[in-house]
């Protein structure tokens, strides 16, 4: 099996860049170190604070941006830092080539049950004329990542990552601590009949919604004339893994539930990185009217409407939102 390093090599993948993904990786292990630890390590259970979203904060949360963000803080290429967990944009080396933006802990709900997690994580390059505390350094379309990727802390340590060409995975080996290709080229099935949403929230769905998942619960008496599968992690990370390995389509709609917070997902470090890849191994990814690719991030924290997947379910799921 290949090590990660050459691979990128093979895919010409630009050295300072190369170097910056292997940064992000570094911490990712110690994460992964930290998640296999539980209660061993005392990282379990919440704090008493609450991040930018409103959202309480758990103790691996912290520990997480923390780990991610002294990593980035140290590499000279690294400009300018957006977190989940930061309130704003974080300056790094003022002549840095690349800005980065992170989940560091996707599905924080799923820790204190040992669920699947993950870290979520892309890269853009730096606008050279923007200071490095400048939040429109961020203010980019999906198209110009440069690299993105996630890391799963499940039963192995799992690497899915895509640098513009294919989306390939990569699995931890604990022995030499390094991660070794083990798909080198992921596809997403063209078609399903699995689908992951969150059912709880299906009295505050808007119409477009409510009647294209009503139509998969028909199984083969409805439209699609074939039985469906719901399956729900509660974390995106676990989710889009599912889909990237045997395809399904993953809905987080709009909804009514708060006026103020229509979306729940930020478009700038989870929906745009899961995007390209989905999109890069063969899947689609739209807000049921956009393409998530095509958006511009205007606020580090913007939420957007999710629907991605399996490439001819997820275009017709759009149908129902023209």
């Amino acid at each position: 099996m290949q090590r990660l390093i050459p691979t990128l090599r093979k895919d010409q993948v630009d050295l300072e860049l190369l170097m910056l993904i292997r940064t992000i990786l570094a911490a990712t292990k110690e994460i992964s170190f930290r998640v296999s630890q539980g209660a061993l390590g005392d990282v379990l259970g919440s704090t008493l604070d609450e991040n930018i979203q409103g959202e309480q904060q758990k103790k691996l949360d912290v520990i997480a941006n923390q780990l991610i963000k002294n990593m980035l803080l140290s590499d000279a290429n690294v400009r300018s830092i957006a977190s989940e967990e930061e309130d704003d944009v974080v300056a790094g080396d003022p002549d840095g080539r690349f800005i980065v933006a992170f989940d560091p802990l996707d599905g924080s709900s799923n820790i204190d049950i040992n669920g699947q997690i993950g870290t979520i994580f892309t890269i853009y390059p730096a606008k050279p004329s923007l200071a490095a505390n400048d939040p429109a350094q961020f203010h980019q379309t999906g198209r110009s990542q440069l690299a993105a990727g996630y890391v799963l802390y499940g039963p192995s340590t799992m690497l899915m990552l895509t640098t513009g060409k294919e989306t390939r995975c990569f699995t931890l080996d604990r022995t030499h601590g390094g991660f070794l290709l083990t798909n080198d080229k992921v596809a997403v099935p063209e078609k399903t009949a699995e689908f992951s949403i969150n059912m709880a929230n299906s009295r505050f769905w808007f119409e477009p919604t409510q009647t294209y998942i009503n139509i998969l619960l028909e199984g083969e008496e409805g439209e699609r004339n074939k039985r469906y599968n719901m399956r729900w992690n509660a974390a995106m990370v676990g989710d889009i893994h599912r889909i990237l390995v045997r395809g399904g389509i993953f809905l987080y709609p709009s909804d009514k539930r708060d006026p103020a917070k229509p979306a729940k997902l930020r478009l700038l470090y989870e929906a745009n990185p899961m995007a390209m890849l989905l999109e890069n191994a063969g899947g689609a990814a739209s807000t049921g009217t956009e393409n998530i690719l095509d958006l511009e991030t205007s606020d580090l924290h913007q939420r957007v409407p999710v629907i991605m997947g399996s490439a001819e379910e997820v275009e017709f799921a759009k149908s129902f939102y023209k």
